[in-house]
């Protein structure tokens, strides 16, 4: 995993990843990240408007925007996805966001298996504040079975295809070790997070115990989504955050 790059104009630092997210970021000293979750999945343009409001609220400029946990329809394919990141990215673009071409912003994108949106939209998102005082926080993007930045998803997941136990193990140990590796290059590990979520409708129960609290991944607890990852054939993500300040808003 690349070191962190630093946005010190938006009070973050972040793990480069690929052109759709980040793999990770962390509050700069003398700042803070905020979460704020919406009670119903707002769709992209109507939560992209909300965005802007709840920021320059907090007097905060667009770029202070870090992270953000989407709800899609149904998984997409390869192009689909593809066709999906840019238009995201687009805004982001318009926003001023990325830098030198990389885009800093930590993203999580999963589909409800029951009652889905009808279309892709926020389900909550996160930014930072100046906090002298504050304590680290951080987001960790969300990452599934497969290597990313690799042209594909395919040809790089692990266990493709294989839903057995056996295969599911291979699945959530790959994805623990990634959520580990960008806590790391972060700085922080599972003793700093506040929150944990896994994202899939097969059964975590085999390995719960042994891979999940085992590692100190669920010692608050751990939220199962019952989602699918956002891209055909993947079966299992996670992300992770060590928030101090979390709340939720109404649905526009």
């Amino acid at each position: 995993m690349s070191s962190t790059r630093l946005a010190a104009d938006r009070g973050f630092r972040y793990v480069p990843g690929v052109y759709q997210y980040s793999a990770g970021v962390a509050a700069e000293p003398g700042f803070r990240i905020e979460r704020v979750r919406f009670a119903n999945p707002v769709p992209m343009a109507a939560g992209f408007a909300v965005i802007a409001e709840v920021l320059a609220a907090a007097g905060r400029p667009k770029t202070a925007f870090c992270a953000c946990e989407l709800r899609s329809p149904a998984p997409f394919t390869e192009q689909g996805f593809s066709e999906f990141n840019k238009v995201y990215g687009g805004v982001l673009t318009e926003w001023g966001i990325f830098l030198d071409g990389e885009n800093p912003v930590a993203r999580s994108n999963v589909c409800p298996e029951v009652a889905p949106p009808a279309e892709p939209g926020f389900h909550a998102f996160s930014y930072t504040v100046p906090d002298a005082d504050a304590a680290p926080s951080f987001v960790v993007a969300g990452s599934g079975e497969s290597q990313e930045g690799k042209g594909n998803y395919r040809d790089h997941t692990v266990a493709l295809g294989d839903l057995s136990p056996a295969g599911l193990l291979q699945k959530a140990q790959f994805v623990l070790g990634e959520m580990e590796r960008r806590m790391t290059a972060l700085g922080c590990g599972w003793a700093d997070t506040t929150g944990v979520q896994v994202y899939t409708v097969h059964d975590l129960h085999p390995f719960l115990a042994t891979e999940i609290v085992g590692r100190g991944a669920a010692r608050h607890g751990l939220t199962w989504q019952f989602c699918r990852p956002p891209v055909q054939d993947l079966e299992y993500e996670m992300d992770c955050r060590g928030v101090p300040t979390e709340r939720v808003l109404p649905s526009p």
